[in-house]
């Protein structure tokens, strides 16, 4: 490790790092939190079904963002009502998501809005690709003797470790310069380079890792949380979502 990032790591070291109480909304027996709209407290698939009946908005946009989303859900609520939910609901749920494109992108809309209400008075996402390989490189991951292709559980293990080691804001910011280097996704103000450059010199080793996190390995990452006050901290394993993987966008997607 060279003199800039033992600069680095020291000004991260004086980073306050107080941890956040968080509560969970998710009601015991339920995989994922209800979405909360309109005085109703939604499913997975009621999100699903009233987000398929506005779709068209949604065509072409891969990078929508979860208050876009929020927006459109809210308005369709408004539009069908409870009972007219319902309704589109039991027709929906009869919809092959591999058959019907649609179909299947709203249930992954849907699998994210529920990971946002996540926690009381706060907004969570799915930690991105970058954030995971920067986890990654920080952690031991490939310095030990262990041999074999690694599990999904053993990397996830990896990708804690490597996150608990700086600030999760810094975190954030280090993803975003990964994802600028290894997968040419603009980073606005450049904000994350400087410290992916100090941080993550060995950019084999970057690349090892992005590969790996990108790749077929369903690897069970954590979430991010933002809370109301602006702090951030690291969330929760969630459960897969649809197809049984994880989400790992390239982009933060609040």
């Amino acid at each position: 490790m060279n003199t800039a990032t033992d600069h680095a790591r020291a000004l991260l070291a004086r980073v306050p790092t107080t941890a956040t109480p968080l509560q969970a909304r998710r009601q015991m027996g339920t995989a994922l939190p209800s979405v909360p709209v309109e005085g109703l407290e939604l499913c997975r698939e009621e999100t699903a079904a009233a987000l398929f009946e506005g779709c068209a908005d949604l065509c072409g946009l891969p990078q929508i963002t979860t208050d876009a989303l929020y927006d459109l859900l809210k308005h369709q609520v408004r539009e069908m009502g409870p009972a007219g939910l319902l309704e589109h609901t039991e027709e929906f749920s009869h919809l092959d998501s591999s058959e019907f494109f649609e179909v299947g992108e709203c249930r992954w809309y849907a699998y994210r809005l529920a990971l946002t209400f996540w926690y009381c008075d706060a907004r969570t996402r799915p930690m991105t690709a970058g954030e995971a390989a920067a986890a990654l490189y920080l952690s031991d991951w490939g310095r030990t003797a262990a041999r074999g292709r690694p599990g999904p559980r053993q990397v996830a293990r990896h990708i804690r470790e490597g996150a608990s080691s700086l600030p999760v804001a810094a975190l954030v910011r280090l993803g975003r310069g990964t994802v600028a280097d290894l997968a040419r996704v603009p980073d606005p103000g450049d904000s994350g380079r400087w410290l992916y450059r100090q941080l993550m010199p060995d950019r084999a080793r970057a690349r090892a890792c992005f590969d790996l996190i990108c790749g077929p390995l369903p690897v069970p990452l954590p979430m991010i949380v933002r809370t109301d006050t602006g702090a951030y901290t690291l969330g929760a394993t969630p459960p897969p979502g649809p197809g049984n993987r994880w989400a790992r966008p390239l982009r933060a997607q609040w």
